[in-house]
């Protein structure tokens, strides 16, 4: 790989509150790359991060007193400053999965900086004093399954004709609970809405039975504590999720708008139930994205005996799990699989939530209130993961896929 240089072309300029421009130039063995840097605002960037529950525990940090200066300082460190953040994304660990080279890196480092700086203010983080974990989940992880996905869109837009009405690209997310999808989904909104793009987000949680349906699956399935609660296959309404994401593939052209159905989980003392229409979010053509995600969002029915063997409760999941596939998954055009190397994190994950939340002085769940609810989910772990990050979601197409595996601090690791 050819090794990129960077130097500072430009003269010194004070910091500002307006948008203050730093060219500079990025040489490699094979082109030279104009980059200007524009920070608006940027010496008012807050010096402490706000805490939005357990998922946000990277981007803890510390206060820093005195006067802040522009993202790129006017001494010579501005040029190491700006080397040292390109050899950290070089070295992230999806680089070389997404065919990302050092020379690729160097010819969009603009397009990096600034989703980066986009990133900062939306968690109200201070990108001049970003902490090796902060760094790591923006750089390593959430720009570039960023650009990822614009990819994805540019290769859906290419199969229609000029002048056509382009449906949005629906974009599934699979990930086991707690692991920190709706976060990264929470970013991947904000970066296409601020790059002008108009993006939807769904949860399958959004599909969930009503209170009363719940009441009467439960009913229907006596002693099967896989089917008390909400949860595992069969707690969906799957008909009401075909007529969403069918509405959502209409909204093609400027004025269209459609609400997005969101379900309350603090309903009935946590049974939950569908939240008032009256509160539901509007997406608005023309729609770009859809962004679904859910913890068995492309699970697979498997041989009966091989899901009886696991936990006998699981058969009559598994066959409500056949209905599955065209409700959810033939509206997926592209796949992102979240892998994880042991299910047990999703407790220690479910765990460090609650404690956090009764920390804040917000009710949550106890120690053993948190055992039965993940037990609750671990079968269907134990039977479809393994099937999931060995084949895909149901109808994948490999070359749309992105399978991320992260460690036990949520953060992307060397595939294996």
């Amino acid at each position: 790989m050819a090794m990129v240089s960077f130097n500072i072309l430009s003269q010194q300029r004070p910091c500002s509150a307006t948008v203050s421009s730093y060219p500079y130039k990025l040489q490699s063995s094979s082109h030279i790359h104009e980059l200007s840097i524009r920070s608006s605002g940027l010496c008012h960037m807050p010096t402490q991060s706000s805490s939005s529950g357990n998922s946000y525990l990277w981007l803890a940090t510390k206060k820093r007193s005195g006067p802040l200066y522009s993202i790129f300082p006017q001494t010579p460190a501005a040029v190491s400053s700006v080397q040292d953040l390109f050899e950290f994304i070089t070295s992230g660990p999806l680089l070389e999965k997404l065919g990302l080279t050092q020379e690729k890196v160097a010819e969009s480092i603009d397009k990096w900086i600034e989703c980066g700086s986009h990133l900062c203010r939306l968690f109200q983080i201070n990108e001049l004093y970003l902490t090796v974990p902060q760094k790591a989940r923006i750089y390593h992880y959430y720009v570039p399954v960023f650009l990822w996905c614009e990819d994805q869109i540019t290769r859906h837009r290419s199969l229609f004709k000029y002048g056509e009405d382009i449906p949005p690209i629906v974009i599934g997310f699979s990930a086991p609970q707690g692991c920190g999808k709706t976060t990264l989904v929470f970013a991947l909104e904000f970066l296409f809405r601020t790059n002008g793009q108009k993006a939807a987000t769904l949860s399958i949680d959004d599909f969930y039975l009503t209170a009363e349906d719940q009441a009467k699956l439960r009913e229907r399935n006596p002693g099967n504590a896989l089917l008390e609660f909400r949860g595992n296959a069969g707690s969906h309404d799957l008909q009401f999720s075909v007529e969403t994401l069918t509405g959502l593939s209409k909204l093609t052209k400027e004025g269209m708008k459609m609400k997005l159905p969101r379900y309350d989980k603090s309903a009935y003392n946590g049974r939950g139930d569908r939240a008032d229409s009256s509160t539901w979010p509007e997406a608005e053509g023309p729609l770009t994205v859809v962004l679904f995600e859910g913890w068995m969002l492309g699970f697979k029915p498997l041989p009966m005996e091989f899901v009886k063997a696991v936990d006998p409760q699981l058969e009559t999941v598994n066959r409500n799990l056949e209905a599955y596939e065209d409700a959810w998954d033939k509206f997926i055009e592209a796949w992102i699989v979240i892998k994880i190397s042991d299910p047990s994190c999703v407790y220690q994950w479910r765990l460090q939530a609650e404690i956090a939340m009764r920390e804040d002085g917000k009710p949550g769940m106890s120690d053993e209130e948190v055992k039965d609810f993940v037990s609750r989910y671990l079968p269907a772990y134990n039977a479809y993961l393994p099937t999931l990050y060995s084949e895909g979601p149901n109808g994948s197409d490999p070359e749309r896929l992105l399978v991320i595996e992260i460690d036990e601090g949520r953060n992307p690791i060397l595939a294996n």
